[in-house]
Parts: C-alpha cells; sequence; structure tokens
C-alpha cells in the first residue's frame, strides 16, 4: 500500500504526489477565498498534517482583482468558523490554473462553464461546489481507495466517481447548484453564505479524507 503522500498522477497537471484543488468565482475577494480558507481549515482539522497529504488548495476568479485582499466581511465569516483568513492576495483566473487543477469547484454554473470553454480537459473536472457535493453524497465511499493508500489516490478516484455520475444525477433545480454573490452585501448575508459553503463541504471533505467532522 501507498503512505500518504506517496506520489501518484492526478486527473491534471499537479506534479506528481500532490492533488491541487481550485475554487473559482467571480471575483476571488468573497465566495473562492471563503471557500478555499474553509477547505483548508477542514483539511487540517480532519488529517491533522500541515500539508494535507499533498492536497494543494487555492483560488481564483473569473474576474479576479488580482492581488487585491479578501472582502472584509469574507474575513469575519472564516475568523467566525476558526479559519484563517491572513495572508490572501485575490488572483485573475488564467489558463495555467486550470491546467494544473486536478479539480475545479466552482460557486455557479456560469463559472463552471467559464472554465470548461477554456479547454485543456477541463470538462470532467470541473464542477459547482454544490454540484460536487451533490455527486460525492451519492458515492459509496467504501469503493474509494482507503487513507493509507494516500490522499491523492483517495481524491483522484472521488473525482473519476463523480464524473461518472453526472449525468445520471441531475440537481433538482437549476438554483440548487449555486452559491449566490455576497459582494456588497451586509455582514449577515456574507455569514449565511459562509454556512452554505461549510455545509457544501462537509460531505466532500469527508469523501477525501474518510474522517468525519469533529462534533
Amino acid at each position: 500500500m501507498r503512505g500518504i503522500g506517496t506520489p501518484i498522477t492526478g486527473t491534471g497537471g499537479s506534479p506528481s504526489g500532490s492533488f491541487r484543488i481550485l475554487h473559482v468565482s467571480t471575483g476571488n475577494v468573497c465566495r473562492s477565498p471563503i471557500t478555499e480558507r474553509l477547505t483548508r481549515h477542514a483539511l487540517a482539522d480532519r488529517l491533522g498534517d500541515p500539508l494535507w497529504g499533498g492536497l494543494i488548495v487555492e483560488s481564483a476568479g473569473t474576474w479576479g482583482h488580482e492581488g487585491a485582499p479578501m472582502e472584509a466581511n469574507a474575513a469575519t465569516v472564516l475568523t467566525d468558523f476558526g479559519a484563517d483568513p491572513s495572508g490572501f492576495v485575490g488572483r485573475e483566473l488564467l489558463d495555467d490554473h486550470v491546467i494544473r487543477a486536478d479539480l475545479v469547484l466552482t460557486a455557479t454554473r456560469d463559472h463552471r462553464a467559464q472554465v470548461i470553454s477554456m479547454g485543456h480537459s477541463a470538462g470532467l473536472r470541473t464542477f459547482t461546489l454544490k454540484e460536487f457535493t451533490r455527486l460525492v453524497r451519492a458515492i459509496d465511499t467504501a469503493t474509494l481507495p482507503p487513507l493509507q493508500d494516500g490522499v491523492v489516490e483517495r481524491a483522484v478516484a472521488l473525482v473519476r466517481a463523480a464524473a461518472a455520475l453526472r449525468g445520471w444525477l441531475l440537481a433538482p433545480t437549476a438554483e440548487a447548484d449555486e452559491v449566490h454573490d455576497p459582494y456588497g452585501a451586509p455582514l449577515p448575508f456574507f455569514r449565511s453564505i459562509g454556512d452554505e459553503i461549510n455545509e457544501a463541504l462537509d460531505p466532500v471533505v469527508t469523501a477525501l479524507t474518510g474522517v468525519p467532522a469533529r462534533t
């Protein structure tokens, strides 16, 4: 069996031994920074490993505010969850980000379409966050490689299983796969979006790591 971090090729263009998760929204100052940092926080909580077994988590925006800090309300939401908002710098989505990503999770269907339109065989590894959550919930995680074989190997298998289910498990409504933009909204709305994102991330991180959230 492979140990955690043992080299294996991802689904995108990540270096051997790593698996890169890319979160995408519009400006990369609200939704995707929240999702990026909540993912990192959850992985650290589940795995207790600063390198998360080879998982790399980052974000970018289709109209990204290059070099900008995240919105203050987004940072507050992260602090509410115990996650670290410090040091964040906004990025505009580039071809290289898509090429290197093994899993792209977007805030909306429009973002998903924009990522896929960039090419680089991104279709099979690009989902909206809520779409991916819905698909992951339908996967029997007992069929995935165990954590002892490495988080990267498990992540690769999870993405392939989700892609195989996509045409069979449709959203009940178009809105079900969307995370709305809180940009310019008051803090309570940011907090509701943070709760929504955190709820969607929980089954994904559990499936990736094989470790449930602490109660």
